[in-house]
């Protein structure tokens, strides 16, 4: 039998107010993802066990449910309140291998190696890729990138922290394998920012 502790971790914590609460975060998501490079403003609506932040809950509520399974970093495999809150919440199963994931939940994006291991979806359905919710301590005191492409007049900036190894490299070859290929949604602190499939992404140069 769990604890009292464990029990009010895993059971709490959701929105108070889900329908309300669910369409904001929806609105912040697809303002971000219709002009990457902007950052967008979470409110604080949920009190998610750690290591998971408030905002990448937030998204997590708000975007699975039963037929969206939902892949875990280890950094979150291995916290079982974490495992169990998104499945109470949500109703998504968790699983095991990262290409049979709808959406992603990273914790420690510097661990994440391979992109590509994530569903990128066919050609008939590119719809059918992973959709990656990267934890980030920050969208503007990381490296600096110049984002261009659909959704951006001229170009744009943000500066992300931690993200996954290589990752320019790694998000060359996400492009190339367009319409294929993941996107990516940053949740910062108290914030959110997209990177689709679709953005051209380049170091800034000091």
């Amino acid at each position: 039998m769990p604890s009292a502790t464990h029990t009010s971790t895993v059971y709490e914590g959701g929105f108070a107010d889900p329908v309300g609460a669910s369409q904001t975060v929806f609105r912040a998501l697809m303002d971000a993802m219709a002009r990457p490079g902007s950052v967008r403003a979470l409110p604080d609506v949920t009190a998610p066990p750690a290591p998971l932040s408030a905002s990448a809950s937030a998204l997590i509520a708000t975007l699975a449910d039963a037929d969206t399974p939902v892949w875990l970093d280890p950094a979150l495999a291995n916290a079982s309140a974490v495992r169990d809150w998104i499945v109470f919440h949500t109703g998504a199963s968790v699983v095991d291998n990262p290409s049979d994931a709808a959406f992603a939940l990273v914790a420690a994006p510097q661990n994440l190696s391979a992109l590509n291991g994530f569903s990128l979806g066919s050609q008939e359905f590119p719809d059918r890729s992973t959709t990656i919710i990267l934890q980030v301590a920050t969208l503007s005191e990381g490296a600096a990138l110049v984002l261009k492409g659909p959704g951006i007049k001229g170009q744009a900036s943000l500066a992300p922290a931690p993200m996954p190894q290589h990752f320019l490299e790694q998000w060359q070859a996400n492009r190339a394998a367009f319409p294929r290929g993941v996107d990516l949604v940053l949740a910062g602190p108290d914030c959110v920012a997209a990177l689709p499939r679709s953005t051209r992404l380049a170091r800034r140069e000091a």
